[in-house]
């Protein structure tokens, strides 16, 4: 696995060995950014890449210029297989970790910015994206207008009344749905 833009392309990413971790594949990451910098939500950006896993989609975005992420998940083997990732392409700067449940974080900390861009690929048909954006909304962890990245099963239906989908794809099994929620909503709870 690669990175497959910017000023890291070509460089690999450390995967795990065992299938415990389902990593967006080089051709449906390529794809993927190729839609968010045609709509210019990448370069500047403050990412947070829930479900992390491998670290691959917010080490893309920092090679395809956002200027920060937020790794987050709940495994130790994945938080240090995305460190190891972070380390092995020089981005610690741009870079905080956090060993936590994505569907259960605390407020946000003064010391860590408002996401512009979130991806969210957790395990699939569990309901999971739901609670976490519930999760970010309340933790005050978006901008106002921020960008959200969801990776499902073909099959699952996004049940979240206030996100506004604005794209969708199908890559094999899997769809990426692409939108924002409601301005209005992002405060509330």
């Amino acid at each position: 696995m690669r990175i497959t833009g910017g000023i890291y392309r070509s460089l690999k990413i450390n995967t795990p060995k065992n299938d415990a971790v389902r990593p967006t594949s080089d051709k449906v990451r390529q794809a993927l950014f190729n839609m968010l910098n045609s709509r210019g939500v990448v370069r500047d950006a403050i990412v947070i890449d829930g479900f992390c896993g491998t670290g691959a989609l917010g080490l893309e975005a920092l090679s395809q210029g956002a200027l920060y992420c937020i790794f987050i998940d709940q495994a130790k083997p994945s938080i240090d297989l995305t460190r190891q990732n972070i380390a092995s392409l020089d981005v610690q700067s741009q870079s905080i970790v956090l060993m936590q449940d994505s569907t259960k974080l605390k407020q946000r900390g003064d010391d860590i910015p408002k996401a512009s861009l979130v991806f969210l690929d957790p395990p699939y048909k569990k309901g999971l994206v739901e609670m976490c954006l519930r999760t970010l909304q309340a933790g005050d962890w978006l901008d106002t207008d921020a960008f959200i990245v969801i990776e499902m099963a073909k099959d699952e239906v996004l049940n979240y009344p206030i996100f506004i989908q604005e794209s969708k794809k199908t890559y094999g099994d899997t769809q990426i749905i692409l939108g924002r929620l409601k301005p209005a909503e992002i405060d509330k709870v």
